[in-house]
């Protein structure tokens, strides 16, 4: 039985399952990734300004901007498909999951810049928090409206046997209609006066 919209059966079980141990340790390679301290000679002041970064990354070359643009993009990216999987839900709107996953990653983004005014060696910059939500973005919009409508018609070739908990080898257990319990009246002991 679905509700709420949710996937149902032990194939969607073991997707949200799997979606939230992926969510997990990717949250945990990406906080360590961007958490470590760092030796370097000196640090660049945090980039505050949006878009500045970018420039100075194309402005060293185009290779270099690409491969900075597209490591950001690509830190958070896998958000977008592990943020949905994880929440199990197939009959939803589309614009909905993509702004509810665009804001969990941004809110995600921004909490590890914020953590990493405390690191030595890594500078807040706030073109990383931008592609970081892009890239999930981009990763949402191309792999889970296809991803949710493979499992729709997957779901849809099931019999309707398939998608209910199976019964007990036993039968079903007998429910009594009413049960007949005193008023409580009689139930409790008469008061002494």
């Amino acid at each position: 039985m679905q509700r709420q919209g949710f996937i149902g059966g032990t194939a969607a079980f073991r997707i949200r399952v799997t979606g939230g141990l992926l969510l997990a340790a990717h949250l945990a390679f990406v906080a360590w990734y961007t958490l470590r301290p760092l030796d370097v000679p000196w640090v660049m002041p945090a980039n505050l300004r949006p878009f500045d970064g970018i420039r100075a990354d194309y402005a060293l070359g185009w290779a270099t901007g690409v491969r900075r643009t597209a490591g950001a993009m690509a830190l958070l990216a896998p958000l977008g498909v592990l943020l949905p999987m994880a929440g199990g839900r197939l009959a939803v709107s589309r614009l909905g999951s993509l702004i509810r996953t665009v804001t969990a990653t941004a809110l995600v983004s921004l909490a590890v810049e914020m953590l990493q005014t405390a690191v030595p060696g890594q500078v807040v910059d706030v073109d990383s928090l931008l592609l970081n939500t892009a890239g999930a973005a981009l990763a949402h919009a191309a792999v889970v409206p296809a991803g949710r409508a493979w499992l729709r018609r997957r779901e849809a070739r099931l019999p309707a046997a398939a998608l209910l908990p199976e019964e007990p080898a036993q039968g079903r257990t007998p429910t009594i209609p009413r049960v007949g319990i005193a008023p409580w009246s009689d139930a409790l002991p008469p008061s002494s006066p």
